[in-house]
């Protein structure tokens, strides 16, 4: 058959099925577990005829929408929490992929864009971060101890007042998508020209090692889930201003729903970055190197793979598995 002649084929049922699961009209959780299964051989259907076709995308994330259906609906799966992080996020973050990626994108842009700034404007530095700040890094490199500053309070009250901030950065950075998505840029850009400005301040003045032992230990996972909940954010700005088939205020719920799942997502590894930074940081310049370097490189690999490995792992099984809810 004719790729044309299986689309035409097949249209009317992939729209009325799209609109059921978009809408939640399915009241019988027999009859979307069977739509699903005839979704799934088309699927199959037209990887192995139209391999290189656009309609295998469009039926890969129907099949990933529906599969989040059918799986609130297992009987013996019983814990909707452990539910949500272990399948729900991984399936949308598969389908909105490009949104994580396009995030990752314009971090290093902007990023990078700081790290030119401070390298070609000697007071650039101290244009972003302020002149008292600039002044007490300076007397803490002096005395030899550059990333002192994540030594001062309590562990408990640094732990509480960085996670509350960085929960707060990255809610505003979602909520404010719904501005097209301009929103959310402004803050990734705000925080990424911090980032770069403020990590060239160490390299000039020759202790970037010694930042990059202290500040990344808790920064692998709080920058990674700042980029997340941004890509959250373009995820609410995109349907606003590409709805699509369906009707702007639609798709706009859709995009917030989705973006919302996202971002609440983020907020263990938050914590954890939070609690590292108030804990853990502050013993930085006595711990040796192989234990720095490894809690940096544990706590990237962990979001890592959480974010842009483990959804492609659990898509695959999806498309794998033809009848997923049992009775």
């Amino acid at each position: 058959m004719r790729e044309v002649a299986f689309i035409k084929q097949n249209k009317e049922k992939w729209l009325s099925f799209e609109n059921a699961i978009f809408n939640n009209d399915f009241e019988d959780p027999d009859e979307l577990a069977s739509q699903y299964i005839h979704l799934i051989n088309d699927l199959a259907y037209a990887q192995t005829y139209y391999p290189k076709s656009k309609v295998i995308v469009y039926l890969n994330q129907l099949a990933a929408k529906a599969f989040q259906k059918i799986y609130k609906t297992k009987r013996e799966d019983t814990n909707r929490i452990v539910g949500f992080w272990k399948t729900e996020v991984p399936l949308i973050c598969y389908q909105y992929r490009k949104f994580i990626y396009i995030a990752f994108v314009v971090f290093t842009l902007f990023t990078s864009i700081g790290v030119i700034s401070a390298a070609n404007d000697g007071e650039f530095v101290r244009s972003i971060l302020g002149d008292d700040y600039v002044n007490m890094t300076l007397e803490n490199i002096a005395n030899g101890d550059p990333v002192a500053v994540y030594k001062s309070g309590s562990n408990w009250g640094s732990f509480i007042g960085i996670t509350i901030n960085n929960l707060k950065v990255g809610i505003i950075a979602f909520i404010l998508g719904v501005f097209g998505g301009v929103g959310t840029l402004w803050i990734l850009f705000k925080n990424c020209i911090m980032l770069g400005s403020f990590q060239y301040f160490f390299y000039e003045k020759g202790v970037f090692w010694e930042s990059v032992r202290g500040i990344w230990i808790h920064g692998a996972m709080e920058i990674f889930a700042i980029v997340i909940e941004a890509a959250a954010g373009l995820i609410m700005g995109a349907s606003i201003l590409f709805p699509g088939t369906h009707s702007r205020y639609t798709s706009f719920k859709q995009g917030a729903k989705t973006g919302i799942k996202i971002l609440i997502s983020t907020f263990p590894f938050t914590f954890s970055a939070g609690f590292l930074e108030g804990f853990i940081t502050r013993y930085s310049n006595v711990m040796p190197n192989w234990l720095s370097v490894g809690i940096i490189l544990s706590t990237l690999g962990l979001i890592s793979y959480y974010y842009l490995i483990y959804p492609y792992m659990i898509q695959k099984k999806v498309t794998q598995s033809p009848l997923p809810l049992q009775h």
